[in-house]
């Protein structure tokens, strides 16, 4: 059974007319007969009483009308949904990224494409930084913002995943400040009043980059950890609290709600750079991809 003969049945079952039904579906009348008599075949009954002019439908081709018009009306919105849901995604960009650039970074950088790309949609999903690689592989991204180290890699080959710099950042550490303006927290603490810290998991970008200071930074820290997440900003807003010194990225050091302060808690030999990187997949290309990676490049010289 096929939708056009269907539709050949509603407009026969409306005009009563062959010919007319013919010239409607765009077909020669022969042709157009050939159809409905396909359908009642398929059907197993006649539908069309064709000793009469104009042609009346049967007791059978009246009960079948009603599932003919459903049938039609339902294919016809199903396929109508599927159309605009393809054109909605060929015009949507989806990202992956951390939660700090995500919320701190995004935002503001995605502003210098509203004129080269005209108007588009975003998807946003922010993780930590290994789902937001695995989304990239998975092929449920296009594209993947994240902080970079070159002593801290992730298996993303760079023929099949290549990536733009953008910018760095730095991983400074942070500590609420007393009514005088000064840290509360500050590093290095000592032996005998180790300095409370809200670490991130061991196994997490930051986590590793907190480690890589400690290891460099030509002096013990006396830190006692209080508080443990893979988050930044969430340890942020505990920070804020006075529950402990923490590392955060620049661009998240601001103030929080309610004008609460963070002020640095050590200097250089405390901190590390980090680069800001776009990722993308070469397999996962759609005109719109591709004209945005294309304007990345152009916005971002090679390095």
């Amino acid at each position: 059974m096929e939708l056009k003969w269907l539709e050949d049945f509603l407009s026969l079952a409306r005009t009563g007319s062959f010919s007319r039904s013919a010239e409607e579906r765009h077909v020669t009348q022969p042709a157009f007969s050939r159809r409905i008599k396909s359908l009642e075949i398929w059907v197993g009954v006649p539908l069309v009483d064709r000793s009469s002019y104009p042609t009346h439908l049967t007791p059978a081709g009246q009960a079948f009308l009603t599932t003919a018009q459903e049938m039609v009306r339902t294919l016809r919105d199903q396929r109508d949904h599927l159309r605009n849901r393809e054109r909605a995604a060929q015009a949507t960009l989806s990202f992956a990224a951390l939660h700090t650039l995500a919320q701190c970074f995004l935002p503001g950088w995605l502003r210098q494409f509203e004129d080269g790309m005209g108007e588009f949609k975003t998807r946003l999903v922010a993780d930590n930084l290994l789902d937001c690689v695995q989304a990239l592989t998975d092929g449920d991204c296009d594209f993947l913002f994240c902080y970079a180290h070159p002593e801290i890699t992730f298996e993303l080959d760079p023929r099949l995943f290549p990536s733009v710099r953008l910018g760095t950042d730095r991983l400074l550490p942070l500590s609420a400040a007393t009514e005088g303006g000064d840290a509360r927290f500050r590093l290095p603490g000592t032996a005998d009043a180790p300095l409370p810290y809200l670490a991130y998991t061991a196994q997490s970008f930051y986590g590793r980059l907190v480690s890589i200071i400690l290891e460099r930074a030509g002096e013990r820290a006396c830190l006692v950890p209080r508080i443990e997440n893979s988050i930044a900003l969430v340890l942020k807003a505990l920070a804020q609290k006075s529950h402990g010194l923490v590392w955060l990225p620049g661009m998240a050091a601001g103030e929080g709600t309610g004008g609460e302060r963070l002020v640095p808690a050590g200097g250089p030999p405390w901190e590390i750079e980090m680069d800001i990187r776009i990722y993308r997949s070469i397999e996962k290309s759609r005109p719109i991809v591709d004209r945005f990676w294309a304007l990345v490049i152009a916005n971002n010289p090679a390095e």
